[in-house]
């Protein structure tokens, strides 16, 4: 029950027994750190099939002589640890006594920021495009990324699985392996053993030459991390979960999130999402954390429940420690491209000549060679012309040379600009899946200044929009009705309201007695509805529509029996056909869906459309023109303003032109 406050370790292999010392850590009792690294000599087979098992014990010194084993682990397969010295590179660098920092070798200094965190520039056609953008380009779901594609902006890589549990970056366990100690069954033979700490650590085991005279293989472990504490900013990125257990009498949960690492947690209960499986959070939560004091950062979920006790849905941990010592840098993922701006601005506190440079000097590699138009690296050449061959322009990108170094450095085998899914576990049944939570996790040491500014991950919401229609005249109307004196006349007006908004239907005055087919209106519709612009999608009563469609009728007034229908007009705010100039160029070819990109608009970019369309009728089977209509659209995010709704033909005022 006592503390750890003198440990030591100690290795067992073949029947020798290798001490380690004891270390007493007064201020740091549960994270002991031992000697950087040791060497030991011992007579093992040549198959790695029938070498003994390595035994580490981690024992604890304590008062009257008395050193209880604390816990340990057996390693029975050393086949992963065997290491052969004639593929060595034999330039090794000379051995480091303190270790590596990433200030040791930086000739820039920490004072060049500046130029990360200026004002973003606005850049047209981008006012639609966000991160979900790049996310749903990335997995496929091409109807809700608009033209993110076309645009030739970054995507990301999206992992089905945890980021350490990827044999390409080797498990993140390249620098040391993590060895879970166990104290031991108890009395009861039936228990299971408990987990009471782990070591972290790794072996290499190499032959020596038979002949005592020759010299031997280079030591391993020579330039090891600075092994005293690291401050670091971590950014959480939760993005959604899905398939949830529920927790619900109704089949459902109303989960949240809650992080912490080491004393330190976020509760985010008051943002609940109620009665989803599939919730999409889209959060970004900042913690600081001591490396490697602080190195489990645990995200779970929880169901909450208004009068009883909540529930924990499932919890993920992430080591820290791993992905900061990785060599496969993991601490922050590498985007395709090096943009100072717009959606995929860099957030890396180091630019990537700066990682490339590191990257050099952790494997031992020649310096990167930088020229106009290229960069030489590791023996190969990258070339600025392929980085740029049939690629659309992209006005955010940076300098040449960065983009030439983050293209070397992709090819390194590091991590990418990711999204990773974890499997979410609960203490009640762990070895139950539970859900699974796609997010990712960005490491930033704060000796190296601030980072980037952050990704906005904020779930999508439906901006209000306006939809501003003003008919001003009507031509060529089919005249329906007979007046007193026998001629053919039309009591004329138009309906119009959008799909999915029929509760709001308009219309204007009616035009009494047309006698040539012509109507004068200056009649103004105004119609709200939520709209999202990446998506292009409406967004009714809760509800996602695919559909932004106008409809326009014209009508012909009766007081004595039912309207008669004359003609109508349906338009996608999306892909509206170009009007006509005037009336005698308005036909219904305007209304063909097969004629070329060109001839359509979309109201949501052009802001304001006028001129003429055409409204059609069927007769006899067959479409053919019955009005021609004369109108104009603008829509926009402001609100109604104080200009009257409608403007009388009397006054003969045309509000909306102005």
């Amino acid at each position: 029950m006592a503390s750890v406050t003198s440990p030591s370790l100690l290795v067992e292999c073949g029947g020798q027994r290798f001490f380690l010392g004891w270390y007493r850590t007064p201020a740091l009792p549960s994270r002991p750190h031992s000697r950087p690294h040791s060497l030991f000599l011992q007579r093992l087979p040549k198959e790695s099939l029938y070498s003994p098992p390595i035994v580490l014990k981690v024992i604890d010194n304590r008062p009257f002589g008395r050193r209880p084993v604390v816990g340990q682990c057996t390693v029975r397969s050393l086949q992963e640890f065997y290491w052969d010295p004639s593929q060595q590179d034999t330039a090794a660098p000379p051995e480091q006594s303190g270790g590596w920092d990433y200030r040791d070798w930086c000739p820039w200094g920490w004072g060049g920021w500046e130029w990360i965190l200026n004002p973003i520039p606005f850049h047209p056609g981008t006012e639609f495009i966000d991160w979900w953008s790049k996310f749903y380009a990335s997995t496929g779901e091409r109807e809700k990324c608009g033209n993110y594609l076309e645009k030739g902006f970054d995507t990301l890589k999206v992992y089905e699985t945890e980021l350490e549990n990827l044999e390409e970056f080797e498990h993140l366990s390249d620098f040391c392996h993590t060895f879970k100690l166990f104290r031991g069954r108890s009395q009861d033979s039936s228990d299971d053993p408990s987990v009471v700490g782990e070591f972290k650590g790794s072996f290499k085991i190499y032959p020596l030459p038979d002949d005592p005279r020759l010299p031997a293989p280079p030591r391993q472990f020579r330039q090891l991390p600075a092994s005293g504490l690291q401050e670091c900013l971590v950014r959480v990125y939760i993005i959604r979960a899905f398939g949830l257990q529920p927790k619900d009498s109704n089949g459902k949960c109303d989960p949240y999130v809650k992080i912490s690492v080491g004393k330190k947690s976020i509760n985010d209960q008051e943002n609940y999402l109620p009665c989803t499986l599939e919730p999409v959070f889209g959060k970004m939560f900042e913690l600081s954390c001591t490396l490697p004091l602080e190195k489990d950062l645990k995200v779970a979920l929880y169901d909450y429940d208004l009068l009883s006790r909540d529930e924990k849905i499932g919890e993920t941990v992430v080591d820290l420690e791993n992905r900061f010592l990785s060599g496969h840098g993991a601490r922050c993922g590498l985007p395709q491209t090096y943009c100072v701006s717009g959606p995929n601005q860099w957030r890396d506190q180091l630019r990537p000549s700066q990682l490339l440079q590191l990257f050099s000097l952790q494997h031992n590699c020649k310096a990167p060679t930088y020229k106009p138009d290229r960069l030489i690296f590791r023996d190969q050449e990258y070339l600025l012309s392929e980085l740029e061959d049939g690629k659309p322009p992209n006005p955010h990108l940076g300098p040449v040379e960065e983009r030439l170094a983050l293209a070397a450095l992709r090819k390194q085998g590091l991590v990418p600009e990711h999204v990773e899914t974890r499997r979410l576990y609960s203490p009640l049944q762990p070895d139950i899946e539970q859900g699974k939570l796609q997010m990712w996790v960005d490491l930033f040491p704060k000796s190296l200044g601030h980072p980037g500014p952050p990704f906005n991950v904020t779930p999508r919401k439906a901006k209000r929009f306006y939809l501003r229609c003003i008919i001003w005249n009507a031509k060529d109307v089919i005249l329906d009705d007979l007046s007193i004196t026998g001629e053919k006349m039309s009591d004329i007006y138009v309906k119009g309201w959008l799909v999915g908004h029929e509760e709001n239907k308009q219309k204007t005055d009616v035009h009494y007695r047309s006698m040539g087919g012509e109507g004068n209106f200056n009649w103004r519709f105004v119609f709200p509805f939520d709209y999202l612009p990446a998506e292009q999608m409406c967004h009714v009563a809760k509800k996602v529509s695919d559909s932004t469609q106008l409809i326009l009728q014209i009508w012909d007034n009766d007081k004595f029996s039912f309207d008669d229908y004359l003609g109508s007009i349906q338009m996608d705010l999306n892909r509206m056909p170009k009007p006509a100039k005037t009336a005698e160029k308005c036909s219904l070819d305007l209304l063909d869906d097969s004629l070329s990109s060109g001839c359509f608009v979309s109201l949501f970019e052009q802001k304001t459309v006028k001129g003429w369309w055409p409204c059609m009728a069927e007769q006899d089977q067959k479409k053919i023109l019955a009005v021609k209509n004369f109108s104009m659209f603008s829509i926009g995010f402001f609100t109604p303003n104080f200009h009257p709704w409608k403007c009388p033909r009397s006054s003969w005022m045309r509000i909306g032109a102005t």
